[in-house]
Formats: structure tokens, sequence, C-alpha cells
């Protein structure tokens, strides 16, 4: 039995989306207990930088170039990180969009966000549970944008919403094989991806307002939940959406109509 600082121990994982923010907190608690890691990201030069970072806390996991949007890369990652063994934990990560009304997508702009959200949690969730042949857990970063309206991130919420909708079927039909499926909905939690709205306090300030716990969110905070998922603590959850917001899906969604692109007839 591995010793209890090392729930993990012989536990392989891919972290699609590792190289950073969330996947690369998230790589470092799996790899503190224990599990042989797998980091997978489009850029070398980043997968390269946070192995380093990591090998300075002490922890070794294993870099692999990988599209989170391309079969091909998705397929080989997961069997990098399998190995000549089952795999027994997935995460993903990637995923983004864009303030616009919902008026103002181009005609293929809403549909190609919408697939940035869903195709890289589809590929990762349909290799991944193929090469969990000894059970597992696949945890997808949702979002608070699917569980309430999020004025001016039509695309991005459609994605997440379908993200979930995934997660749900996809833990129905895989429980028999000892796989579970679930997600966490991050509220505004501090990524390179949110840098620029941390530097406004005008636009931060509009999320603690809405917030019962008056702080916004580390990559720890979200990390932490996905660990939890991923490991045997939540041996009976499946098909569950983890909030991890401090409560703002509680409230509501800030106005942020001052930011978004303008419509055309406008200008």
């Amino acid at each position: 039995m591995p010793p209890m600082s090392q729930p993990l121990a012989r536990r392989r994982a891919l972290v699609m989306g590792g190289s950073s923010g969330l996947g690369l907190a998230t790589a470092r608690l799996l790899a503190q207990d224990g599990a042989t890691v797998t980091i997978a990201g489009r850029d070398e030069a980043r997968l390269r930088a946070a192995v380093e970072q990591l090998e300075t806390d002490g922890l070794r996991v294993a870099p692999q170039r990988c599209d989170a949007m391309n079969a091909h890369d998705v397929r080989a990652a997961v069997a990098a990180a399998s190995g000549d063994a089952p795999l027994d934990i997935a995460v993903c990560v990637p995923g983004g969009g864009l303030y616009v009304r919902v008026t103002e997508y181009g005609d293929d702009e809403f549909g190609a966000q919408v697939d940035n959200n869903v195709r890289p949690v589809f590929l990762l969730l349909k290799y991944a549970a193929l090469a969990m042949t000894n059970g597992g857990s696949f945890v997808a970063v949702s979002s608070t944008s699917a569980a309430f309206s999020s004025r001016f991130l039509a695309a991005y919420s459609a994605g997440k919403s379908a993200v979930d909708a995934l997660i749900r079927v996809a833990a129905d039909e895989l429980g028999e094989r000892g796989i579970r499926v679930n997600s966490v909905r991050p509220g505004l939690t501090r990524t390179e991806a949110t840098a620029r709205m941390f530097a406004h306090s005008s636009i931060t300030d509009r999320f603690l307002q809405l917030q019962p716990l008056p702080r916004l969110g580390d990559p720890n905070d979200v990390a932490a939940a996905i660990r939890y998922l991923a490991g045997p603590e939540s041996s009976w959850v499946t098909g569950q959406h983890l909030a991890v917001d401090g409560g703002h899906t509680l409230r509501a969604f800030p106005d942020m109509s001052d930011l978004i692109r303008r419509p055309k007839d406008s200008q």
C-alpha cells in the first residue's frame, strides 16, 4: 500500500494545458501526491519552463507537445502518459472566450469559439477513457458561465454548457467501467488568460461585489478541487460540476457592457 502522504502513488495522469495556470497548479498537486504526471500543451518552450519550475520544487513531470484541437496529438499524448499501463487520471484545461454581443459574432466566429471549448474535452475524454482499462477519473475545467447567464459571453457560455452536458452523459455511460467523469466551474481566477482583467480594479471590484467570499481566485483554489475529483477521496462522485467561485453563482454575473465590442451601427 502507498504511504498516506502519497495517495496517488502508481497512478498515471495526463494534464492537458499543464504548462501554466490551472493546469500547472494541478500538475504540481498530482505530482506531490505521488502520481506519474505528463503535462501537455502546444508550446514546447512553455512546457520546458513548466518542467523546470516543478523540478525546483523537487517534482518530476514529463512534457508532451500537443494541440488539444488535434485528434492525432491528443491520442499521442494519452499514449505517452499511459505508456504500457492503464491511464488513471486525465484533466482537460484548454478553453476561452471573448466579450461580444450575441448579434455581433461573425457567422463562423460563434461556432469556432464553442468548438474551442468543447472539442479538447471531447477528444481527451474519448482517448483517455479508452486508455482507462482499470477505472479512472476524468476532470474537465468548465466555468461558472455554464451555471448562469453571463452577458456578452454567449459562445463561451454555450461551449461550457456543452462541456457540462458531455460530462453528465459520459459519466452515465462510463460508470459501469469504473470511470468517473466530473467538471469544475471556476470563478474569476488569476491566470495568464485573465491578467488583463486583474490589471483593472474597476473590473475585479464588480466580481467581488457579487461574491459572498470577498476575494478572487488563485490557481491553487481550482487545482485543489481538481485534485479532489481526480483522487480516491471522491470515489463515489461522478457526473458533477463543482463550483469554485467564492459563491459567485449564488448571485449574478457582473455588468460588463462598457467593455465589449460596440455594435457596428453605433460606430
